[in-house]
């Protein structure tokens, strides 16, 4: 890393809990935990401000002697790399297993690293084994911190031990947004705020095996996922910086999301998904892979569908496009295909890429910003209604029981979906073809595609209406 951060890595054998320390120390629950052993696999880096410091922390995999091509190999790869650019090590063992072979295989390397190392013995809590700790000493880091991460024990010392290391948190100055006593302003809104000068939340997200690592570390430009043929291999969302045409990107890669009936009762494809479906509601735009050999199944609508009903804005990226057959107008079918399939996101980018050779990658950018600003358009109230007075003059509402449906004016709410408030009466009758009838021709219009839009019906009163 090159941005001058302070990185503290956490280092450790499998199952010895890391992943619970790095959540301890980030305050929230990140990274998933389970007592499956090998369940962390890709790094997984996050700002924390830890007891008065202030730096980047980093949770790792297990560390593991394999053959590099294997699935533990190339885990521990991303481990070596992640000590690479660490500046302080804290080098997590379990308490209760004691000093394991693994363990001196770690410490052997961490030495060679000539880098500072706090050593955190874990589980620490309840009664252990008095012999339990006897050869720590071997290990070349003098005395254990006695730590608990699930029961926040120890905490305090670990903070005193990365003191000497790590800088002290600066006070954050008053937000615009707040007063001097950091209330809300009651004059500020939010469509006075750019949004491209706040950092872009994207998320790669689609089926097991559609190429997400790939694209992920395609992009960043190094090996930041772990990769390979075996389905399943992303278990937790992984969150890295990037930059697109010079704005500031968090870069999310996310664990596959398969059906409901085939991750029913399994614990870690459960809290896969469910750091998935975080990642979703954290993002601003969603970039879903499609397998270009397999294009649009069930699940890829399904997973599309989910994305619209979150509100968020979503591009299509055809991957594996190098492996596809009759590519002579594929595209052409496949969006009209796209816009059938799924109305509610009619006009979305659909590009055609290759994570492993990059073609189409330049093509990608472009269709992310597009649909960025479309998330975030917005539309003013003259400008709306006179497209109202045209849809209306075109097309009339149907009328309902015998009584007109008025639609006398509209206006947009807000923006992140764009959201549009109808004023009439008996709207509530309004047919979903006429909704979409509009909804097209905001597009058509106003150029608003690669998100959804969602519609609020106002329903105006009559004062002169006896039943009112």
């Amino acid at each position: 890393m090159t941005d001058g951060t302070f990185n503290v890595v956490l280092v450790g054998r499998p199952n010895v809990g890391k992943s619970s320390l790095f959540n301890r120390m980030a305050g929230r629950r990140i990274a998933i935990v389970h007592d499956t052993p090998g369940v962390t696999r890709d790094r997984r880096i996050t700002d924390v401000e830890f007891g008065g410091l202030s730096f980047s922390l980093m949770d790792t995999a297990g560390f593991e002697e394999a053959d590099p091509e294997s699935l533990a190999g190339r885990m521990t790869g991303q481990t070596q790399s992640a000590i690479a650019d660490a500046h302080a090590l804290v080098f997590v063992i379990d308490a209760r297993a004691g000093v394991t072979a693994g363990d001196e295989i770690i410490a052997d390397a961490l030495h060679k690293t000539g880098k500072p190392v706090i050593l955190a013995a874990n589980k620490c809590e309840g009664r252990l084994d008095p012999n339990a700790l006897a050869d720590v000493y071997a290990l070349g880091f003098g005395e254990p911190l006695r730590i608990s991460a699930e029961h926040a024990l120890g905490m305090e010392e670990l903070v005193g031990a990365l003191e000497e290391f790590a800088p002290r948190a600066a006070v954050p100055p008053a937000a615009d947004d707040e007063d001097e006593d950091g209330e809300p302003r009651e004059d500020f809104e939010e469509e006075d705020v750019d949004y491209t000068s706040k950092p872009l939340r994207l998320a790669l997200i689609g089926r097991p095996n559609v190429g997400k690592s790939s694209l992920f570390n395609r992009l960043l430009g190094e090996e930041r996922s772990i990769t390979g043929p075996e389905a399943g291999l992303t278990r937790d969302s992984i969150t890295a910086p990037w930059t697109l045409e010079g704005r500031e990107v968090l870069l999310h890669d996310t664990a596959g999301l398969r059906r409901k009936a085939r991750v029913a009762g399994e614990v870690l494809e459960e809290m896969s998904v469910s750091s998935t479906l975080e990642a979703i509601r954290f993002a601003d735009c969603v970039v879903v892979i499609i397998d270009a050999t397999q294009p649009f199944e069930k699940q890829d609508l399904t997973i599309a569908d989910l994305i619209a009903r979150e509100g968020r804005s979503i591009v299509f990226a055809l991957n594996k496009w190098d492996l596809a057959q009759d590519k002579q107008g594929a595209i052409s079918e496949l969006h009209e295909r796209l816009n059938a399939l799924l109305p509610q996101l009619a006009g979305a980018t659909l590009v055609a890429i290759s994570a492993r050779t990059g073609e189409g990658l330049d093509r990608l950018p472009a269709a992310i910003i597009a649909a960025d600003a479309a998330w975030n358009s917005r539309v003013s109230t003259s400008t709306l209604n006179r497209f109202l007075e045209s849809a209306l003059s075109r097309h009339a509402p149907p009328a309902v029981s015998g009584r007109r449906v008025r639609v006398r004016y509209m206006t947009q709410v807000k923006a992140r979906p764009p959201t549009f408030a109808l004023f009439g009466n008996q709207l509530d009758a309004l047919p979903q073809d006429y909704i979409r009838y509009l909804t097209n021709g905001l597009r058509e219009n106003f150029g608003i595609k690669g998100t959804p839009l969602r519609f609020v019906m106002r329903n105006t009163t009559n004062p002169y209406d006896p039943k009112k």
